[in-house]
């Protein structure tokens, strides 16, 4: 099927506004969680780039990258990000981040393991550990809707710093 022929999708903020607002909400309090707990906000971008390209997802890819690039990460981390633990370019605390994220993502396969999850604890306290499995619960969900809804990428543009 091409492009062209393929169906229109449901515009979610349109029919369901109520529930896309919960899901901004939901959004801002993971948001508000991480800066509160102190994660490093590079962090949460690396883990949404992370989940998204697990995921597949197109949209969120396009704009986290562009979120990543507008707050100066490197583009070496970001090409190398799907294969982060064949490089020496990301830090112990984005590497147990980046684990977490990944179990998180499959978590039908492996349930976090331990020793993902202790991973973790070794270098996060229990309010950034909260934070991080927030934040990949909403960009795994925001995952889900834009590939159900076919977001097109590549119109989005980060706010100017």
């Amino acid at each position: 099927m091409s492009n062209r022929d393929q169906i229109s999708r449901v515009a979610l903020k349109k029919i369901t506004p109520d529930v896309s607002s919960a899901m901004g909400s939901l959004h801002a309090a993971a948001v508000a969680a991480a800066q509160d707990a102190k994660v490093e906000p590079e962090i949460l971008e690396l883990l949404r780039i992370r989940a998204s390209q697990l995921n597949g997802c197109a949209f969120c890819l396009d704009m986290h990258t562009k979120d990543a690039r507008a707050a100066d990460e490197t583009e070496q981390r970001i090409y190398a990000l799907s294969a982060w633990r064949e490089t020496p370019f990301f830090t112990e605390r984005e590497r147990a981040a980046l684990a977490l994220t990944e179990a998180v993502t499959f978590v039908a396969d492996g349930h976090v393991p331990e020793d993902v999850y202790a991973e973790a604890a070794a270098v996060f306290d229990e309010a950034q550990i909260a934070a991080l499995i927030w934040a990949a619960t909403v960009i795994n969900a925001y995952n889900r809707i834009a590939i159900a809804t076919r977001m097109v990428p590549g119109a989005y543009q980060p706010a100017k710093k």
